[in-house]
């Protein structure tokens, strides 16, 4: 960083200022490469690759503006993803390919239509804790529901998805 240098009256405010932005920029850099890949995955499951990406960046915009109160949050990457969200309602596009395109590889192709059936919320809840590793709590303040709320979105949206995709109900773990 730039270190600027006077001498006179204010000179040490000076330094300490240059100083505290470059702590700034450290700490948002840090909070950036920790936050951001959860943060996309989620979005991007949530509005498309493109529409995702765009809601990323504008959340992390928004987190730079703002970046006093994201720090001092408990969840700041529930609060962004629903900056992001919100920021990018009008550009909404669908979860997964749907209506004769391919699937992403690795994944079942009657996913995307399986997901597309589910409730908002419940597509948002299973994307976010079994896609994306998010806990049910940061789903809850994503989302703004409360936890039990998150519980039986998981579970009535798993067992959407088992009886669309034809798979057992003990196959898996709803978490």
């Amino acid at each position: 960083g730039r270190r600027v240098v006077r001498s006179g009256p204010g000179a040490l405010s000076t330094v300490m200022e240059v100083a505290t932005a470059d702590d700034q920029r450290t700490a948002f850099t840090a909070f950036v490469g920790e936050v951001e890949p959860r943060l996309r995955r989620g979005l991007v499951a949530l509005r498309g690759r493109e529409v995702g990406r765009d809601a990323t960046a504008e959340a992390l915009a928004w987190a730079w503006e703002h970046w006093d109160q994201v720090r001092a949050m408990d969840n700041p990457a529930g609060y962004l993803y629903r900056v992001g969200t919100s920021r990018s309602r009008e550009k909404r596009r669908a979860l997964l390919p749907v209506d004769g395109h391919a699937a992403p590889p690795g994944f079942e192709p009657g996913l995307g239509p399986a997901l597309a059936a589910l409730t908002d919320r419940q597509r948002a809840a299973v994307v976010l804790v079994h896609g994306c590793g998010w806990s049910y709590t940061e789903v809850a303040e994503a989302i703004g529901v409360t936890k039990s709320s998150v519980g039986t979105h998981v579970a009535r949206g798993m067992e959407q998805l088992r009886t669309a995709l034809g798979a057992e109900q003990g196959a898996g773990s709803d978490g």
